[in-house]
């Protein structure tokens, strides 16, 4: 059995710039990669199957990205192997944090390395975007400035940082919030370098908050903190962050949550843990 970690992410910012022709937001965004992890595990076989062995509740095994990322890899290879894999989630569903995508990008590059297929990083991040916008992001490996659907990708350096993510008990259908007729289209593009990640806001929160009461409620209270040089919502939501410059900072505000909320304390990384097996 091999292990591998499939990190959190957050958006420091998301402005939407425009619309494409077929339908698609253009975006503009930081990724901040986190130390919140969900975990996979591979034990190769040799007859081609590949099998999910604790499915998510809700989730078709033939719609799930890890599943999906292991036959789009095999597909596009030839090769005759397969897998039984195995999905510990900690990444909350349906909260902004990529948690679906980065297992995706994780199957892909633990299974690149695995059955020895030797896939360039580019011809994975080509995969990944066929899996969905926010794969690419783990692929690359690092922080980075997005722009196009996401994957237009520019690495950046982020200063060290530790996070508040507080967790809502909802989770947001991100087409429905791109679909709404209140999201504003026309944030004007930003040029990297040089920019603030702190200038920053994210497009999609006035829409949320109308529509989720209880996001709306949890960032009122982290942009009450002190100490915070952010608090915005992450993605489409419903996961919420305020960044620190400590740890003690991040715990000390984690211990004033409100008996209703709930949530974690993450530190700010600067490379995907699995940033070794990307070539």
């Amino acid at each position: 059995m091999h292990t591998f970690p499939a990190p959190a992410k957050l958006n420091l910012f998301l402005h939407v710039v425009g619309r494409r022709p077929d339908g698609y937001h253009l975006l503009q965004t930081v990724f901040r990669l986190i130390d919140f992890s969900d975990q996979l595990s591979f034990k190769l076989r040799t007859d081609g199957i590949i099998k999910l062995h604790n499915p998510i509740t809700g989730v078709p095994e033939n719609k799930d990205l890890c599943v999906r990322a292991a036959t789009l890899l095999k597909q596009t290879t030839n090769t005759q192997q397969g897998v039984d894999i195995f999905l510990q989630k900690r990444i909350p569903m349906g909260g902004g944090l990529g948690g679906g995508s980065s297992d995706a990008a994780t199957t892909l590059l633990a299974l690149n390395h695995l059955w020895e297929l030797n896939l360039s990083k580019d011809h994975l991040l080509e995969l990944g975007l066929q899996l969905g916008a926010d794969v690419p992001i783990f692929i690359f490996g690092q922080n980075a400035f997005a722009e196009g659907v996401g994957e237009k990708l520019t690495a950046i350096e982020l200063p060290p940082a530790w996070y508040l993510v507080l967790v809502p008990s909802v989770q947001v259908s991100t087409a429905e919030i791109f679909a709404s007729k209140e999201l504003t289209r026309n944030t004007l593009p930003i040029k990297i370098p040089p920019f603030s990640v702190w200038q920053g806001h994210n497009d999609l929160e006035l829409v949320v908050c109308q529509t989720y009461p209880e996001i709306a409620r949890c960032l009122e209270w982290l942009k009450q903190l002190e100490n915070t040089t952010i608090a915005a919502m992450s993605g489409s939501g419903a996961c919420v962050f305020a960044e620190f410059e400590t740890e003690s900072a991040a715990q000390s505000a984690f211990e004033q949550i409100p008996d209703n909320m709930k949530g974690f304390v993450a530190k700010g990384l600067d490379l995907h843990p699995l940033h070794r097996l990307m070539k």
